[in-house]
């Protein structure tokens, strides 16, 4: 039986009301995520099907995306460690395993679900700046375009799945 989606489970009470669709959208494409590379064969982590970028791709950048967005949104750049993450996205990383990468994506959900709740809704349309060339955005919009962007690779994950060979 299905679940029922996040967004139909009710108000999230701990958080500001606007930022709950964004707290909903994260909690739904991790947990598709869980549900979907819980048979998964972690052998099949690096293969990119027909050019595709791999699973192991889409769940460093799908964390990797959520952390550099939330640090722009509290009104930093990014550091070298951050800078460096995003250098080595989807490069194999033998030994890796599935349950480290779904451990690294849930740990920068918590990170994220934190911050959301402990947003002043005031500051949510204060600006925000973007990557060296400091382009403008809001707090806002870098939470809904984290919600946007992991749930675009959480399809694409799927797909990918979807198209690797049965071994």
């Amino acid at each position: 039986m299905a679940k029922t989606e996040y967004w139909l489970r009710g108000p999230l009470p701990e958080y500001p009301v606007l930022v709950q669709p964004v707290a909903h959208a994260l909690l739904q494409a991790v947990d598709e995520i869980e549900d979907l590379l819980m048979d998964f064969d972690a052998s099949k982590l690096w293969i990119k099907p027909n050019g595709m970028a791999s699973v192991g791709f889409h769940l460093e950048h799908i964390a990797g995306v959520m952390d550099r967005l939330f640090t722009y949104a509290a009104g930093e750049q990014l550091t070298e460690v951050q800078l460096q993450y995003l250098k080595q996205e989807g490069a194999e990383k033998p030994g890796t395993t599935k349950e480290d990468l779904l451990g690294a994506l849930k740990r920068q959900l918590d990170l994220c679900l934190s911050s959301l709740k402990n947003t002043a809704p005031e500051n949510l349309t204060e600006i925000r700046f973007v990557g060296r060339k400091l382009i403008p955005s809001t707090m806002i919009g870098l939470f809904v375009h984290t919600a946007e962007h992991t749930m675009r690779h959480t399809g694409q994950l799927l797909v990918t799945v979807k198209c690797l060979p049965n071994m």
